[in-house]
């Protein structure tokens, strides 16, 4: 099947700075694509190229099998939702939505009927007469999403729309956005620097460093075998611990130190004395008590939600544990920390890409 988007060897160049790196990206047909990364990474860049907002320096887009390099952005039949809305102030909700249609030259009845659809499919039936100004953030999102909808684009192309949102709002959006998606059978590329709404909404993740794809897969995939230190630490909430460590003579071991050199078991193999960075995420780490754990170290910090337990250790590096619940422990308390093998992600120290 053909690739409804397509990036061969992209390459985008401002005077000498190189933005993208020879991108090579495949988008399905209708399925959800998060770019994340953090800021300068590359991200908008590569979705302002597609959209035909920047032109791209070498490579080949193609959208629906159609080379789009030389095509302005009013014929990419692409339709973008920006962080800011960008809507017109001095029209009402239906005319927002149906400026694009008007300009074409649709009928006004035929225009007003699209509207009154689109805005009964995104909750916006009761606000058509309003202007923008009299909206809640949550509302003028719904009608910057509806004014792309109502074109039936060939892609959905998203530009962290949510960072305005306050952060109950965003979870309530994120949701919103996703079962809109699936209900159109849309294709949607989405641009966001927070890795939380990357895994919960896309089919596929592409995390970006620097203008190369570090690595892209389906969310769980990424979190489960990232292919170097850095797609491990920014995927995953909170972050992977991660600690210098030398593989122990039993190839089947590690010495890490965290104050003290302590041995721990892993899954993979490793030479003896091979210098490498092992990481394991908070939430795989269980506390026990101090003398029965794989590591003995000293806490910290304790933080509660009521849900969650945050525990923070005075090692250095230090240690972050998620536990869920309450927990017994308290800063100044001597404790075990206890994890599978398979738990444990290893680096090489000095290339920082995955081993085993």
């Amino acid at each position: 099947m053909t690739p409804q988007i397509e990036f061969s060897g992209v390459n985008k160049y401002y005077g000498a700075y190189h933005a993208l790196k020879n991108v090579e990206l495949s988008i399905k047909k209708g399925s959800f694509t998060a770019l994340v990364g953090p800021s300068g990474c590359g991200k908008s860049t590569l979705l302002r190229s597609l959209a035909g907002l920047e032109s791209i320096s070498s490579g080949t887009l193609k959208i629906a099998g159609d080379v789009m390099n030389k095509v302005p952005p009013r014929k990419r039949d692409v339709a973008m939702v920006f962080q800011s809305y960008a809507l017109y102030p001095h029209m009402t909700v239906e005319e927002n939505l149906t400026y694009s249609l008007r300009i074409r030259g649709t009928p006004k009845a035929e225009a007003r009927k699209a509207a009154e659809e689109v805005a009964a499919t995104t909750g916006l039936s009761h606000l058509l007469g309003r202007y923008p100004r009299e909206l809640s953030g949550g509302q003028r999102q719904r009608v910057a999403m509806s004014r792309a909808i109502i074109r039936h684009p060939k892609a959905f192309l998203f530009d962290e729309p949510l960072s305005n949102l306050d952060a109950a709002l965003r979870v309530h959006m994120r949701k919103e956005i996703r079962a809109l998606h699936d209900r159109l059978g849309a294709t949607s590329v989405y641009v966001t620097h927070d890795q939380i709404e990357a895994m919960t909404m896309a089919d596929h993740v592409v995390v970006m460093r620097a203008g190369v794809i570090e690595q892209q897969g389906r969310p769980l995939d990424l979190y489960d075998r990232p292919v170097n230190k850095f797609v491990a630490g920014f995927i995953g909430s909170p972050a992977m611990n991660f600690l210098p460590a030398v593989g122990s003579e039993d190839g089947r071991s590690l010495v890490v130190d965290v104050g003290a050199p302590q041995t721990v078991p892993i899954s993979t193999n490793v030479e003896p004395g091979r210098k490498v960075i092992a990481g394991i995420r908070p939430e795989h780490i269980s506390v026990v008590a101090a003398d029965s754990g794989l590591m003995r170290v000293a806490v910290s910090v304790v933080e509660s939600t009521g849900s969650m337990s945050y525990i923070t250790t005075a090692t250095r590096p230090e240690l972050a544990i998620v536990e869920t619940g309450r927990t017994d422990v308290s800063a100044g308390d001597l404790i075990g920390l206890s994890f599978a093998p398979q738990s444990v992600h290893v680096f090489d120290a000095g290339t920082e890409e995955r081993i085993g």
